[in-house]
């Protein structure tokens, strides 16, 4: 995980004459003739988007590369001069770094500066929340502009990147006062990252800044500064680079309609694709993705691991994705607190390692019995870790606005057996009979995902898991947060909380009574007021209505996401995401249509990696 909290205590900025500076690095972060005018002439003007934009061929994406996100002026800029000056049915990815990222409260007071900025400003400041170290994904004006924020040195970051870019905005503070975003190293990255012919400009003009850029390939130019700068730097990549590979037909057929199929038809939609979604059930979310109620359970680890990672970043996308996908109506979401629990030694000793990394208050942040029994609305007898947003989902509701898209055509019924290859084309088939055919299939098909030649070797793992449902009464009405220990109750939804889930190496079967009892059970240790609320001991498992399904896992516990095979082209998979669904299955939905657009991905190239369905061989 490295560093839970990227920026030291207390604000970040100190202010003088009305104009913010950099407590850290004792720099400006614009010029005092005007912070967008500045951006305009150097990084914009010094690019020449303006043309380049308005020459975007449609279907393309034109990715923008900075070093140093600040005050998040100059993304705002471009984003601004793309909606004016580009042609519909094209896109704008920008990928920027930082190591210390403002916090909501600073960056919107940066940003009234400028009111000309409003309407792009209030977009990014609605998902701008938990600024956490990683990677962050954010999906604007329904997908046309995404911004990926890598959270962490640049150093560390930008070599991780999976992706190409057009431009570079060099503008990191000074070299004398943050030489870490100059060095030759991370100009060599730079190079490295670049399509043929990307450009790059810059305000400084040092000498040791030319010469290291030269010596990674760039050709560099002096040109006219901004306002009391007499020079700035541009440049362009003299050699070498990837050519993006064209994309070719843009249409997709998704084998499966749970919440991972959903997700990744979403993400190709957005980028105009057109996609079929095969079903075998008479619905979508028929499966694990069908549970009445679904908690964003962000289990983190005090120790840098895949999982950690992953969750982390799946749990801030699928957060904004929520935001803007469904109605917090706490029918189809509560945006409610998520209280874990630290209901034994051990865990409190995790969650205490945990705390220690730091972390935005936004994000997590602990608290004690009390407080927690405050926060729930109702006395717990532990403290533990409290995320303020996330609460709990109806997944099927999400399932449906994720595929509430012009491109999606949905088909239920539609049980593919088999698949086989023609010329550029996939085939979906049950027996003889066609299904679909197209250049891209996407497998979201859980534990069913293995049943093709292709994919038979896989080494999915099943397990059952039974939720409980329990009426609501007028004294457990008042929960107000999801509590989570070894396993979790929610909030009323329509008068019924949820409560599990149980974990067997089972068949699936129908809800057992024994299970039932297993959930109730738990409800007493983790929560015994809410237990009494619920009628604790009058309950009886026997007449109590649950729901079972089948979860699907890997031996490593990451699901499996990306290309079948690197050597198959076409064929994907999303799949194996277990008990986190909600967390890893809308950020791999990004991960997939990345890799089909050679588009920046969401995570690091070694996460990405970790992902690969071709890992265990």
């Amino acid at each position: 995980m490295g560093a839970g909290a990227p920026s030291p205590a207390g604000p970040l900025l100190e202010w003088e004459d009305g104009l913010p500076r950099s407590r850290l690095y004792g720099d400006v972060f614009f010029s005092r003739s005007g912070g967008p005018a500045q951006a305009r002439h150097v990084f914009l003007g010094g690019n020449r988007l303006a043309e380049r934009f308005a020459t975007l061929a449609p279907g393309r994406c034109f990715v923008i590369g900075e070093t140093g996100f600040g005050t998040a002026l100059n993304f705002l800029c471009a984003w601004q001069l793309f909606e004016s000056s580009a042609l519909p049915g094209t896109r704008l990815h920008f990928v920027s770094t930082e190591l210390h990222p403002l916090a909501p409260a600073e960056l919107e007071r940066v940003l009234r500066l400028w009111p000309e900025l409003e309407p792009w400003r209030a977009r990014l400041l609605e998902q701008y929340h938990a600024m956490a170290a990683g990677w962050q994904r954010f999906v604007l004006d329904a997908g046309r502009i995404v911004l990926t924020l890598l959270i962490g040195d640049a150093r560390d970051t930008l070599p991780a990147l999976r992706g190409r870019v057009d431009a570079w905005f060099l503008d990191g503070f000074s070299p004398a006062k943050n030489p870490a975003l100059w060095e030759p190293g991370l100009f060599r990255a730079l190079a490295e990252h670049s399509r043929p012919g990307a450009t790059l400009a810059s305000y400084s003009c040092a000498g040791a800044v030319r010469h290291a850029l030269t010596q990674a390939g760039f050709r560099v130019w002096k040109a006219p500064g901004f306002g009391t700068k007499r020079e700035m730097l541009c440049g362009e990549l003299a050699q070498g680079g990837v050519v993006a590979p064209a994309c070719g037909e843009r249409r997709a057929v998704i084998v499966g309609g749970g919440l991972a199929g959903c997700a990744a038809a979403h993400s190709l939609a957005q980028r105009g694709w057109d996609v079929l979604l095969l079903e075998r059930h008479d619905r979508l979310a028929a499966g694990a993705s069908g549970n009445p109620q679904g908690v964003l359970y962000a289990r983190l680890s005090a120790h840098d691991t895949p999982l950690s990672r992953l969750v982390l970043a799946g749990y801030q996308y699928s957060l904004r994705l929520l935001r803007q996908r469904l109605a917090c109506d706490n029918v189809e979401w509560s945006d409610c607190p998520v209280l874990q629990l630290a209901f034994d030694d051990k865990e409190a000793r995790r969650q205490q390692a945990l705390l220690g990394l730091g972390w935005p208050a936004d994000l997590l942040h602990g608290v004690d019995h009390g407080q927690a029994s405050a926060v729930a609305g109702m006395t717990l007898a532990h403290g533990g870790l409290m995320f303020p947003s996330g609460g709990w989902v109806h997944p099927p509701a999400l399932c449906a606005a994720l595929v509430a898209h012009p491109r999606i055509a949905v088909q239920t019924r539609q049980d593919a057996l088999r698949l086989e290859r023609a010329g550029t084309q996939w085939r979906l088939l049950h027996g003889s009979a066609l299904l679909a055919e197209a250049p891209v299939v996407v497998i979201a098909a859980a534990g069913d995902s293995a049943r093709f030649e292709q994919t038979a070797h896989l080494p999915l793992r099943l397990n059952r898991g039974q939720l409980t449902l329990l009426p609501a009464t007028a004294a457990s009405a008042g929960l107000r947060a999801v509590l989570c220990g070894q396993r979790y109750v929610a909030p009323a939804r329509l008068g019924v909380h949820t409560a599990g889930a149980s974990f067997a190496r089972a068949p699936l079967g129908e809800a057992s009574a024994r299970d039932n009892a297993e959930n109730v059970a738990m409800l007493a240790q983790l929560a015994p007021s809410l237990y009494a609320a619920v009628a604790g001991d009058r309950l009886d498992a026997s007449r109590l209505a649950g729901r079972a399904a089948l979860r699907c896992g890997t031996p490593d516990y990451l699901p499996l996401v990306g290309p079948v095979d690197e050597a198959v082209p076409g064929l994907l998979l999303t799949a194996a995401h277990g008990s986190r669904g909600l967390i890893t299955a809308p950020l791999a939905g990004e991960v997939i249509a990345a890799a089909l657009e050679d588009e920046p991905a969401p995570l690091p190239d070694d996460l990405i990696q970790a992902l690969r369905p071709d890992r265990f061989g």
